[in-house]
């Protein structure tokens, strides 16, 4: 049967039911539950009925060819935009063109993309989404964060968005396995969590990432770095040594290690681990491993650490780990102290002092019991430079610190500031930081180090500009 003659053998929608006064008499009072407040009142969309019934007619219509990898995503997506646009024909509900347009799109999406998402990914200047719940999303532009004017039609949907994304990358959420980390194809790190443990319905947050990665210049631009910090760091990477990059949540920190990257050598041999791909690396000699949860079997899992020690066994020239977040630390820091000099990665921390102090942390987290000197000396002798970036409080997020570790005394591994950010400058009109980062005067030991690879900086690059 053709499509014209399956349409027009169609019923018109079934009248609506009223719906009773209250519940039956014998029904179950509903269970308790904590009542989020209710967002601002969206003015009513009348074309939920009209996408409803075009997604149902679509589905019957085409149906396995919507899975059939035959032609390739650009003939699906024609294909379907056909069958949407000869659906609507017959469709009884009255709709302008500019309707028909929202709806073909909306449906469009509903099937080979994300649903209500999709604008939003689409969109170059939302840097983060965040469902909370099928009815409240809100958005990252510019680094403010407000709410946008779409919702899933329920949880059910939201969910198959979810399975959606997650079964791409093999992974599954369930009431069993109730939070999940995955990527989009692009690189978009994805977080998701659904019930029993989110309460008020699934739970998405979705870190975008640019389609071109940012370089040095982007950085520059918006802020985040200075051109003299930017030849320093240049230098840093080319010159081999051991850098961590700290900063809290959402703060830039695998932007800036993306970047970082960029300035390591083409001819070196570079191994990436990550929990979910996102580094976009351009060199040709990469090697790219992700961790992999366990199976519904709790069998089959491969940690950032296990990833960390196979890749001694695959003769890198350096190691970039995403970020270490548990025992992993003290292989990374032996990796380091063995020969693969030049390595990157990331930890959450909000100081370069407090990322010493977690990253010890997280060695006895591997149950290796050492000494706390014995942690604090492999510490001192792996890591050479650490990066602090936050994101102030007028959205942008910026390089507040560049550190040396310098050494131990007595116990405590000792820090200098080469760069650090100029608070005291104050904010501006629009309320934006007028400061930037000035060189504190000190020239850094590792200089000698960096020389013996045949890299120097330009010697008034630290000179001393501080206002204290």
């Amino acid at each position: 049967m053709g499509l014209n003659d399956y349409l027009a053998g169609r019923r018109g929608p079934e009248p609506s039911r009223p719906e009773p006064d209250g519940p039956a008499p014998d029904a179950p009072a509903p269970a308790p539950r904590h009542v989020r407040p209710e967002p601002a009142e969206r003015p009513a969309d009348a074309l939920s009925a009209v996408r409803r019934r075009v997604h149902r007619s679509l589905l019957e219509v085409l149906g396995p060819q919507l899975y059939a990898d035959v032609g390739g995503d650009d003939d699906l997506r024609r294909r379907v935009t056909e069958t949407v646009e000869d659906v609507l024909t017959w469709e009884e509900t009255p709709l302008t063109a500019a309707d028909r347009t929202r709806v073909v799109a909306d449906v469009t999406d509903e099937i080979l993309g994300h649903g209500p998402l999709e604008p939003l990914l689409r969109d170059p200047d939302v840097t983060e989404i965040m469902v909370n719940g099928p009815d409240l999303i809100f958005i990252e532009r510019g680094g403010r964060l407000t709410e946008v004017d779409a919702h899933f039609h329920d949880d059910a949907h939201l969910r198959r968005v979810i399975d959606r994304i997650v079964s791409r990358v093999g992974r599954h959420v369930d009431e069993a396995s109730p939070m999940v980390d995955a990527r989009l194809p692009d690189g978009s790190r994805v977080n998701a969590v659904v019930g029993p443990i989110a309460l008020d319905g699934s739970l998405l947050t979705i870190r975008k990432f640019a389609k071109d990665p940012y370089t040095v210049d982007d950085l520059i631009s918006f802020g985040t770095i200075t051109a003299p910090v930017a030849e320093l760091l240049d230098a840093c990477v080319r010159g081999r040594l051991d850098m961590v990059i700290s900063g809290g949540t959402g703060s830039g920190k695998t932007t800036t290690l993306n970047v970082l990257s960029g300035f390591i050598p083409p001819g070196d041999r570079v191994v990436t681990i990550e929990d979910a791909a996102e580094l976009q690396l351009r060199q040709r000699h990469v090697l790219r491993l992700e961790s992999r949860p366990r199976n519904t079997e709790g069998r089959g899992e491969v940690t950032i650490r296990d990833l960390v020690r196979n890749a001694l066994r695959m003769r890198p020239d350096r190691i970039v780990v995403g970020e270490v977040r548990d025992g992993a630390a003290l292989d990374m820091l032996q990796a380091m102290n063995t020969g693969h000099d030049g390595s990157l990665t990331t930890v959450h921390a909000n100081t370069p002092r407090d990322a010493l102090a977690r990253l010890e942390t997280m060695v006895l987290m591997a149950g290796v019991d050492l000494p706390a000197r014995a942690i604090r000396e492999q510490i001192a002798s792996a890591i050479d430079v650490i990066i602090q970036v936050s994101r102030m409080k007028d959205g942008v997020r910026r390089i507040t610190h560049v550190s040396e570790v310098t050494g131990m005394e007595g116990d405590i591994v000792t820090l200098q500031d080469i760069f650090v950010f100029d608070y005291r400058a104050g904010m501006d009109e629009t309320g934006r930081y007028r400061g930037t980062l000035v060189p504190t005067g000190l020239r850094p030991a590792f200089l000698e180090e960096i020389a013996k690879a045949g890299v120097t900086v330009p010697p008034g690059l630290f000179g001393h500009t501080a206002p204290w």
